[in-house]
């Protein structure tokens, strides 16, 4: 493929406004009514090399966690055929993690390089045939047929571009996003294939939860969070002790040092009120105060420097 870059276009780029798909209204988990526990798949030689930071998996837990979902698995693997659908000399790791967990996502692997082969391993791993998508393909051109250099392409190249619709011949295909051509594919009515981009993954992960059995809001668990000035030496008993006394109820008591800044602990339960009261009551015994989401990230960010 040609080093140069592409031509610049002094117009901008038309909106898109494609039509989303219809939610399903089949429920793929068959013997639950949704969704409990998760498990992401990251995919990329860059990842593991270190090139890239994995931001991806971050948000997929945090997405887990603020609706309610258990995940409980993440494994990063490379660009490698072998690696996706045989990540262990016995076990898959795609079928292993759709056998597990009820959502499982993958990240990465769909672009049109020799390397990007997440289509083809997960089609072998689950014994599909590959066979375009035609709605993917009218999608991708319509989406670029103002770039100059979409006429200047090869046969070849064009080619290794369509590969990106090329697609395991059983899949779930999704739409989620009027202004992306690039759908979200489904296997197994569990396993969820998203590109690696990390603007893209976060859009289209958000856009696919009408798509998706989410838990109801009353059995999303609550996260209470306390920062302290203290040393975690210092709280360290008291915690331990509060942690079993909780546990029964199901609520996790959890302390996470910032280098030189304190420490936050975490309360995490289905029960609102609860989790409130017990928050007043570490408040008290660690001399510390109840701070936002938003704050203890920003903190936790500053410490990270």
């Amino acid at each position: 493929m040609s080093t140069t870059s592409p031509p610049d276009n002094p117009l901008p780029p038309p909106l898109l406004n494609f039509p989303t798909s219809p939610v399903p209204k089949k429920n793929p988990l068959r013997d639950q009514r949704h969704i409990k526990t998760a498990a992401a798949l990251i995919i990329g030689d860059e990842i593991l090399n270190g090139k890239t930071l994995d931001r991806n998996s971050n948000y997929f837990a945090r997405f887990c966690f603020e609706h309610g979902i258990q995940l409980k698995r993440i494994e990063v693997i490379a660009d490698d055929e072998g690696e996706i659908y045989s990540a262990s000399p016995s076990i898959e790791a795609s079928r292993r993690m759709v056998q597990t967990y009820d959502f499982v996502v993958t990240s990465g692997g769909i672009g049109p390089t020799h390397d990007d082969i997440t289509y083809a391993a997960l089609a072998k791993s689950f014994n599909q045939g590959l066979a375009y998508h035609e709605e993917t393909l009218a999608r991708m051109q319509e989406s670029s047929k103002h770039r100059a250099w979409i006429l200047q392409q090869s046969e070849e190249q064009r080619t290794a571009r369509k590969r990106m619709a090329l697609f395991p011949n059983a899949a779930e295909v999704f739409f989620v996003a009027s202004d992306i051509w690039v759908p979200v594919v489904r296997l197994q009515g569990r396993l969820c294939i998203f590109p690696g981009i990390p603007s893209l993954f976060q859009k289209m992960l958000d856009n696919l939860k009408p798509f998706l059995l989410l838990p109801p809001e009353e059995e999303r668990p609550f996260r209470l969070q306390v920062f302290t000035v203290l040393p975690e030496s210092s709280i360290a008993p008291f915690l331990t002790d509060l942690q079993k006394r909780v546990q029964p109820e199901g609520i996790r008591i959890g302390s996470y040092p910032v280098l030189q800044k304190g420490v936050y602990v975490s309360l995490i339960g289905a029960n609102r009120d609860r989790v409130h009261k017990l928050g007043a009551e570490v408040e008290k015994e660690v001399q510390g105060r109840v701070v936002s989401e938003a704050e203890a990230e920003a903190k936790r960010q500053l410490g990270c420097q």
